[in-house]
């Protein structure tokens, strides 16, 4: 493989492999939310039951992300990449053919597995399919697939389900998947692997803290006395692989990545922009729902946000290749807090254009972020660490998620008027943009 990048030709074909696995996994997310209801009544299960359907699938590859990119150092990119996309692929199979929960579940946990090599590893691959100075380029192609699939999973769902029955949702990811299979052998470039052996109790240990943490968020206003043990088990499970990760030269858990001031801050920022974007998503229909809002109409409005990502980040990402300045980042997560706001203002009987128009601004901002943000990251890592940078940059996104929406959940238990949610959402992506000038004025 070329230092720098493979040639036209090939480069084209392996961004195609890998944004058609990105968006698999990316529509799997969208989809599953909207087949709930329906896999709830075929299954005769209860509908809290049933979100467990997500929450496995969730918990599973959050908590492998790190260990995924790691193996994926030492094995090879696209060994580790191909298998798991082969675990996913027989995940989704299982699940279509689920006669019952039990089998279902399993199925999902095999379909996490392998997402989190698939989701985990992109990034890396990436960082070797493109030359550095297209680096940004790369980064808005991803945005752009995650963002586009986010908004049109929903749909595509409903209408699978409407058609041929939820079952038929998983089974279409098996031809898709097989195709890129057969592309990505020829197509995906074959990084050498790092010479050092797997760290196999960092990698457990990680599992454990994160599993337990995304999970003891989630049961903490729920269930106190079952997620409060659970969530400390997290932190202890933290604080022992820290003591590894410490001792090691190349962790599991990348301390060595987070020593570097440019990582560390755009990891924060990054966090709190998708802590941000989880709040806007899980409060705006409540919000809206109150004023006599219909699920299309909501559904329709929020829309707008990753139409203007997909937008807005595959420009941001071609500027920073040319300009590598913290301020894009900075001053679009500032126009997320300044729409977020203006969102927060506005009556919620407005027109859907009006409202619209405000989360469009908010996704443009959130777009011009992302990419150079994560170009900055990806950067300035290490090439021979591209693959655990990627599944930090992956788990950053999912705890950023899982702990605004543990925020609005602990907002709602307090009887916050949602408007004051949006705001606090808001501070979150001017914590963003703070971090983004912090990291400016260092460079």
């Amino acid at each position: 493989m070329a230092e720098d990048g493979l040639p036209p030709a090939r480069r084209r074909a392996a961004t195609i492999c890998v944004a058609v696995g990105v968006a698999m996994t990316v529509l799997d997310a969208a989809m599953v939310n909207v087949a709930l209801p329906t896999i709830s009544r075929d299954l005769a299960i209860h509908p809290a039951t049933a979100t467990w359907v997500v929450n496995a699938y969730q918990l599973v590859m959050v908590g492998l992300l790190l260990p995924c990119a790691a193996l994926g150092e030492v094995l090879g990119f696209r060994r580790v990449y191909q298998v798991g996309l082969c675990i996913y692929l027989l995940g989704a199979l299982g699940s279509a053919f689920a006669p019952g929960l039990e089998w279902l579940l399993a199925s999902r946990v095999l379909q996490g597995v392998g997402a989190a090599s698939v989701m985990s590893l992109t990034a890396g691959l990436m960082r070797n399919i493109y030359p550095s100075s297209q680096l940004g380029r790369a980064i808005g192609v991803n945005a752009f697939t995650v963002a586009f699939c986010s908004a049109v999973g929903p749909s595509i769902g409903s209408l699978i389900i409407t058609v041929a029955g939820w079952p038929m949702m998983f089974f279409l990811a098996v031809p898709i998947g097989l195709g890129v299979l057969l592309l990505g052998q020829r197509a995906l470039p074959d990084v050498p692997p790092q010479p050092r052996e797997f760290d196999l109790v960092g990698a457990g240990l990680t599992v454990l803290t994160f599993g337990s943490l995304i999970l003891g968020l989630d049961l903490l206003l729920v269930a106190p006395w079952l997620g409060a043990p659970v969530l400390l088990l997290g932190l202890a499970a933290l604080w022992l692989l820290l003591k590894v990760a410490a001792a090691k030269p190349a962790p599991v858990f990348p301390l060595d990545l987070l020593r570097l001031r440019v990582v560390r801050l755009a990891i924060g920022a990054s966090s709190c922009m998708f802590g941000a974007q989880a709040m806007l998503y899980v409060t705006l229909p409540f919000h809206l729902t109150a004023a006599g809002r219909s699920v299309a109409e909501i559904g329709l409005i929020l829309s707008a946000w990753p139409a203007a990502i997909a937008i807005a980040a595959p420009l941001a990402g071609r500027f920073s290749d040319r300009v590598t300045s913290a301020l894009l980042p900075a001053v679009g997560a500032g126009l997320v807090a300044l729409g977020l706001v203006m969102v927060a203002m506005l009556d919620p009987r407005a027109p859907a254009w009006v409202l619209m128009l405000a989360l469009f601004f908010c996704g443009a901002g959130f777009g011009s972020f992302q990419a150079p943000n994560n170009r900055a990251m990806l950067g300035a890592a290490p090439r021979a660490r591209a693959g655990v940078a990627g599944g930090m940059q992956s788990t950053a996104r999912v705890f950023g998620q899982a702990t605004g929406t543990m925020l609005v959940a602990l907002c709602l238990h307090a009887a916050v008027a949602t408007p004051w949610v949006l705001v606090v959402a808001g501070c979150g992506a001017m914590v963003a943009a703070g971090l983004c000038v912090v990291r400016g004025r260092g460079a």
